[in-house]
């Protein structure tokens, strides 16, 4: 099991991944959307914002407004090492159950297109 720290380290490299994307791929597949990620074997939650200019540092500190976020993501510690160094794909393991993504079927199509 990976530490709080390790998976804070990990969506923070998965910002930079993100940043890395071309304008024009954030352009035609982001639209604003708050997001959480819950780590399971953990018991914490982190908290961002994804929109054109990027992936917005994750914290622990939940909105202001009280809102459950737009795109909750579900992921146990060692799989979230494992999908941001891209030793897991995204879509086997959201096929076998590893990953949980409750989101709108357009967010789930366009993050399908990012990640």
């Amino acid at each position: 099991m990976a530490t709080v720290d390790e998976c804070r380290t990990a969506l923070d490299k998965l910002a930079e991944q993100f940043g890395e994307l071309d304008q024009a791929t954030r352009s035609k597949h982001v639209v604003d959307r708050s997001i959480s990620c819950r780590i399971t074997d953990l018991d914490v939650t982190f908290f961002g914002r994804i929109n054109h200019d990027g992936l917005q540092t994750f914290t622990e500190v939940p909105p202001v407004d009280g809102r459950p976020a737009e795109v909750r993501i579900r992921i146990s510690s060692d799989d979230l090492l494992s999908m941001v160094n891209g030793e897991l794909d995204m879509a086997r393991a959201l096929l076998g159950g590893r990953v949980k993504i409750d989101a709108s079927l357009g967010d789930l199509l366009r993050l399908r297109k990012l990640l």
